[in-house]
């Protein structure tokens, strides 16, 4: 049975980023390789190497930890010579070069993906190809992966708690994570009550006032005419989002069919508008598409029978799951089931 166990040997997540540097200005971006280190973690080690403040470096997404992961961040002030002389613990640099500003979250266009499945017996290969083809056609549910709650699933439960004043945390960053859990939890619940077992149809289906998004652009809008927009979603030119909540954010109007099945969703979590509304500024709410499609790699897979594995090829956008992609391969199911958020978790 082919099986997943995610390690620096197994598991190589390499950042799409959204531009590349300058080559001029007063930041240095660095092309890192980190060893089974958490994005956190590596920013603080170089952070101390470089005798800068670990809030002054920059990153466009977080990578996972048990895995070989390459991803740019930025310094300011740092000579690109003395980055590539680096000598930090689990840590390479393998590029240096200047860029005139900072980089933020969410600077990137993406992340591929190779990972090495254990335990391949005859057939498994053309059932795994047939599976990377459906999920590159039709797409697999969006949803936050594991990691997202922490190694406990308490992290969800812990950012409630911040927005409604039961616990207090000093430190930005855990509080940003914590934070962005609570709105995660929401969003994994709104796709399991969206999709209701059907699949990636279901997920699709255009809802009464659905807030849409354009796959172009990444404007929005809400949903006035379902058959209109149905057409443009089958022709992949808008996709259904759910919902981040925050302090300003697009949502439905409360009494449409769209509207409705976003405040189960916070009701099942014991959340409120008003709770995610009262993190201000930490917490400005978006809309995360539904639904997204592999971009299979070239090859896809490639048999190692020496040890029995198959190694698989793939990209998602930013922001998507890797393990939630591999769940669907292992599970024989377009769309994984929504990682359980416990409504009393959250209470």
């Amino acid at each position: 049975m082919l099986s997943f166990t995610p390690t620096s040997d197994t598991f190589v997540v390499e950042e799409v980023p959204a531009y590349v540097p300058s080559g001029q200005g007063e930041h240095t971006y660095l092309w890192i390789e980190k060893t089974d280190l958490t994005t956190f973690e590596a920013v603080r080690r170089i952070a101390r190497a470089c005798d800068v403040d670990a809030r002054d470096v920059g990153y466009a997404g977080m990578k996972d930890r048990h895995a070989t992961t390459r991803q740019w961040l930025s310094i300011p002030r740092l000579d690109p010579e003395r980055a590539l002389a680096l000598a930090v613990d689990g840590v390479r640099v393998l590029d240096a070069r200047r860029h005139g500003n900072k980089l933020r979250t969410g600077h990137l266009h993406g992340n591929r993906f190779e990972v090495v499945l254990t335990g391949a017996a005859d057939g498994d290969e053309r059932v795994l190809g047939e599976r990377l083809q459906t999920l590159a056609r039709d797409g697999l549910a969006n949803r936050y992966g594991d990691q997202r709650f922490g190694a406990t699933g308490e992290n969800a439960a812990q950012g409630l708690a911040i927005l409604r004043g039961e616990r207090r945390e000093r430190d930005q960053r855990k509080r940003r994570l914590l934070l962005s859990a609570a709105q995660s939890a929401v969003f994994n619940r709104y796709l399991e009550l969206r999709g209701g077992g059907g699949g990636a149809s279901e997920l699709r289906r255009v809802r009464a006032g659905d807030v849409l998004q354009k796959t172009a652009s990444g404007g929005s809008f809400v949903c006035t005419d379902v058959a209109l927009d149905q057409a443009r979603v089958d022709a992949g030119e808008i996709v259904p989002t759910g919902p981040m909540p925050g302090t300003r954010v697009m949502d439905p109007p409360p009494d449409s069919e769209a509207g409705q099945l976003e405040q189960r969703a916070l009701d099942a979590c014991g959340a409120t508008r008003d709770d995610f509304a009262r993190a201000g500024r930490d917490l400005p709410g978006a809309r995360r598409p539904v639904i997204v499609n592999l971009e299979l790699g070239t090859p896809a897979i490639i048999a190692e029978p020496a040890r029995g594995a198959l190694r698989v090829r793939f990209g998602l956008p930013a922001g998507s799951y890797a393990t939630v992609a591999i769940d669907c391969l292992l599970t024989n199911v377009v769309v994984a089931s929504a990682v359980d958020v416990d409504a009393n978790k959250l209470c």
